[in-house]
């Protein structure tokens, strides 16, 4: 809603569209509980906050200028005798248009993609701080000198050149990577996991792959690494919502038809002489996906392709994974010594699964107390009720095999290798 608004009435106003989809959708609880659902919610929806953003530029002077275009408008409107305000290829048209529209050069890389994450995505201020490891006032600033910007820029700030779009695709993979990741492990929603922003992201990636600038390596190789992590949904979690661990899941529940996409996507991707971190991370995924059990997972393959992937993203997220790599392929006193050497370690401060992550090498080594207290600490940062319910499960089994563990009086207690 927000994006075909924005193409009516420009990225300029950007405020208004946002409001006008706030208003919307209140009086859709209004009306719709009344008078029962429409026969389109969807075209009801775009009809009404189109002719309200219209009314309201109307009656503001402010906007007088806007009177040739208003009277462009309100004659679209009055043609438009399906009642139909825009086809779903327009809509996806104007999906597209948006997200490249939100990478204005004149904004850094960090604010297009919180303004993507926020207007095109529906993320709130505290998701984009939690998946952008930012605070939450730093985050209203970003969206704050964006909107100044689109409102001194004039009527449209839209992209019209296609050669523009290569200068802004990098900020357009990073929106919709991290729209996956916030799907696939939220921090803020009180389910863990959740399906509808994995399956956006996969649209919008698929959106992207049918557009002639956006059909490269790179773009397939984010919808592999998509489809490989979308197809272990549902063994992810239990009957009551709550993360299961990797080695305990049902691979049966996999959609390998997914899988089966994610190979050919990852294939096309291979087409050229480039390897980005998506090509590195679906090759990763694709390693999982295709273990017949978690036994047979090639940890070693996994730990190179990590080591190469941490030399082109750096980051404190991925030099984690690749600790944790290391520990399944050479054992827990490896990986804990990595864990150890991980840069930029206090952005992992209010991270549960790195003292998690400590907690499991400690007790694969036989030192229960140990792992104990990383458990408890780990407990202390669970960002919503499925984490607090993992950790819980990983602090009572270490506890458990601590008590059942029995020790000879006077005998030292050994590591276990």
């Amino acid at each position: 809603m927000v994006s075909y608004l924005t193409r009516l009435f420009g990225l300029g106003r950007l405020d208004l569209a946002e409001d006008v989809v706030q208003d919307t959708l209140c009086q859709a609880l209004q009306a719709w509980s009344m008078h029962g659902l429409p026969g389109n919610p969807s075209a009801w929806l775009m009809r009404v906050a189109r002719n309200r953003a219209i009314d309201l530029i109307r009656r503001d002077n402010q906007f007088r200028y806007l009177i040739p275009e208003l009277t462009y408008l309100l004659k679209l409107r009055e043609e438009n005798t399906g009642g139909e305000p825009a086809s779903e290829k327009e809509i996806q048209d104007d999906q597209l248009r948006m997200m490249f529209s939100c990478c204005h050069p004149g904004l850094s890389t960090e604010v297009q993609v919180t303004l993507i994450l926020k207007t095109l995505c529906g993320f709130s201020v505290a998701e984009i701080a939690s998946a952008l490891l930012a605070g939450e006032e730093s985050i209203e600033k970003r969206l704050g000198r964006a909107r100044k910007l689109f409102r001194e820029s004039g009527t449209f700030v839209e992209v019209t050149d296609a050669s523009d779009i290569p200068g802004r695709l990098e900020a357009v993979y990073q929106a919709v990577y991290l729209l996956f990741n916030e799907g696939y492990h939220g921090s803020q929603s009180e389910r863990t996991i959740r399906e509808d922003l994995c399956y956006e992201a996969l649209r919008l990636a698929l959106l992207l792959s049918e557009h002639p600038q956006g059909a490269r390596p790179k773009t397939f190789a984010l919808l592999a690494l998509f489809c490989f992590n979308a197809a272990r949904l549902p063994g992810r979690v239990d009957a009551e919502g709550f993360l299961i661990q990797l080695e305990n899941q049902d691979r049966s529940k996999w959609d390998r038809a997914l899988i089966g996409k994610g190979f050919h996507f990852l294939e096309k991707s291979a087409t050229e002489n480039e390897l980005s971190e998506f090509h590195l991370e679906a090759a990763i995924a694709s390693l999982h996906s295709g273990a017949e059990t978690y036994e047979k997972t090639d940890w070693g393959r996994i730990q190179e392709l990590y080591d190469l992937l941490f030399r082109l993203k750096p980051t404190p997220i991925v030099a984690l994974n690749r600790a944790i790599a290391v520990g399944q392929a050479q054992g827990p006193e490896k990986g804990l010594v990595e864990l150890e050497k991980i840069p930029d370690l206090p952005k992992l401060k209010d991270y549960p699964f790195y003292p998690a992550a400590q907690g499991e090498f400690h007790r694969l080594a036989g030192r229960r107390e140990e792992a104990r207290v990383c458990f408890e600490g780990a407990l202390k940062l669970a960002r919503n009720p499925s984490e607090t319910r993992f950790l819980e499960r990983k602090l009572m089994a270490c506890i458990s095999d601590a008590v059942s563990e029995p020790r000879p009086q006077g005998a030292v207690h050994k590591q276990r290798p």
